[in-house]
């Protein structure tokens, strides 16, 4: 059981390992100069038309004894400084792998070859995944259709109620009586005409006066004769 589990490990590996070579790329510096210090194309130009990715390899070309190629820092690449290079290579033909994304410098180890122009930059593409999902689809919601409110009878409201304002007194003062508007200072009705009998009854009496005299009158003028 633990030989089966370990040559299908061993196989597993196998099958990354050659899925990862047919993927990388070689690259030819310079192409058919080579590795040189009078090329035909600036070599960052050459860089510039090709993509390089992780596992891809340079390949350079040069004569073994009389040139060789250094990785360096940015520093040492913009001065053309050899001493202290990150890596030294010289059989030839030497093949550098690109073990991860990011800037290479590379320059000439030999005299003034460096300050000629014999230096390359490249620049490793980040990995990516190859599969990508597209996300799905986005749905619109759907709008839902205007509701129309039913009609409903409406009673008038009737205007609001105003009660003339009461004037307040001042704080310890006795309340003042109202104004009274000249209308209500008319004078009163007058009162209905009373019943005559009063002149009557003194008319009577102006009567019954006069007969007395009279009859006064005749006695005293009856004693006379």
């Amino acid at each position: 059981m633990g030989s089966l589990s370990f040559l299908g490990f061993l196989f597993g590996v196998l099958v990354m390992g050659s899925l990862s070579s047919s993927h990388a790329h070689k690259f030819l510096v310079g192409g058919k100069d080579g590795w040189g210090s009078n090329p035909s194309e600036n070599y960052n130009h050459w860089a510039g038309r090709n993509r390089f990715q992780v596992n891809d390899t340079l390949l350079f070309k040069y004569k073994k004894g009389s040139d060789s190629v250094l990785v360096v820092t940015k520093d040492q690449y913009n001065s053309c400084n050899t001493t202290s290079p990150k890596q030294s290579l010289t059989d030839g033909e030497s093949v550098f792998k690109f073990d991860r994304s990011g800037p290479f410098y590379f320059i000439s180890g030999t005299g003034d070859h460096c300050k000629k122009g014999q230096k390359l930059i490249i620049i490793v593409l980040a990995v990516r995944n190859k599969t990508r999902h597209a996300p799905p689809p986005s749905t619109a919601p759907v709008p839902k259709p205007p509701v129309s409110p039913s009609p409903t009878a409406e009673t008038p409201a009737s205007p609001p109620t105003t009660q003339p304002p009461v004037a307040k007194s001042p704080k310890g003062e006795s309340p003042q009586p109202a104004a009274v508007s000249p209308s209500d200072m008319e004078p009163p009705a007058p009162a209905p005409a009373k019943s005559s009998a009063p002149g009557f009854t003194g008319s009577v009496g102006l009567a019954l006066g006069i007969s007395i005299g009279v009859s006064v009158v005749l006695g005293s003028f009856v004693g006379m004769v």
